[in-house]
């Protein structure tokens, strides 16, 4: 039997604890052992904008705007694909998804609002 809880956010059990917290190894979801509250400070979030200045946001729906080659593969995300549930994360690339190829890290200047 699992002594960890399930993540409260995703609903899934593989989880661990890193200190005074549990993390989930699926959507890397933190939260505190005692009563399973969320008490990591989320960061302020950063407004994030697609092509034509729309303000995205997590679960959105987006088509890419250009044709995208995939570095160190032969893969081509082709203009038009429409690309479901993104996730808003930090750093250069922001926009974490998954298409019928595979998943990856997109730049929000290549994407337009579905």
């Amino acid at each position: 039997m699992n002594a960890t809880p399930a993540c409260p956010q995703c609903l899934m059990e593989n989880t661990y604890p890193d200190g005074a917290l549990y993390v989930c190894a699926d959507c890397g979801h933190e939260w505190s052992e005692v009563g399973g509250v969320d008490t990591v400070d989320e960061p302020e979030r950063r407004v994030v904008r697609d092509a034509n200045g729309t303000v995205l946001s997590d679960g959105d729906s987006v088509v890419l705007a250009k044709d995208l080659r995939v570095k160190g593969s032969s893969i081509t995300l082709k203009m038009g694909t429409r690309v479901k549930n993104i996730r808003i994360v930090g750093g250069d690339h922001e926009i974490d998804c998954r298409t019928d190829t595979g998943s990856f890290m997109l730049k929000a200047c290549f994407l337009k609002k579905a």
